[in-house]
């Protein structure tokens, strides 16, 4: 699997979310400009001892991310989706791609995506699950369905 975050602001949910792939033999992928900075230092401070176990690529833009991955499935995830997360069969190669915290995916994004996909959520709340948790809650039910590969 793959995950995808576009543009993150917030390093606690990258980290977050670089802890889940390890954990998972998940592929992180990065999409620049990042809100922050992945120098080692940095990385060390966050105190992010796992950090050298991820597998991680950064990529300049999304179109950068897409022609590196012609013929992968790519699934957004924005509160606009039609379709529920746990609803699509999911692929070893999937990519799953999450927007910043602030902003989502743009809409220049969620075009060239193979579906749209949403979490179920309460309406009152003008408010989204925190991304870490997001990330990880569609990260778990792929690697679900395709039996947890790789854990035990």
């Amino acid at each position: 699997m793959h995950l995808v975050l576009v543009q993150p602001e917030i390093p606690p949910n990258t980290g977050n979310a670089a802890r889940t792939c390890v954990m998972t033999g998940t592929k992180l992928h990065l999409v620049e400009p990042l809100g922050f900075s992945l120098s080692e230092s940095r990385v060390r401070r966050s105190g992010l001892d796992y950090w050298k176990y991820l597998d991680l690529e950064v990529h300049k833009s999304f179109q950068a991310l897409r022609e590196a991955y012609p013929l992968s499935r790519f699934f957004c995830f924005t509160t606009r989706g039609k379709i529920y997360y746990h609803e699509i069969n999911y692929k070893p190669d999937d990519f799953l791609i999450f927007g910043s915290e602030t902003r989502g995916l743009l809409p220049e994004i969620l075009k060239q995506a193979d579906k749209t996909l949403r979490i179920p959520m309460v309406e009152q709340i003008p408010r989204s699950l925190n991304l870490g948790n997001s990330a990880a809650l569609v990260l778990y039910e792929a690697l679900r369905q395709q039996g947890f590969p790789g854990m035990s």
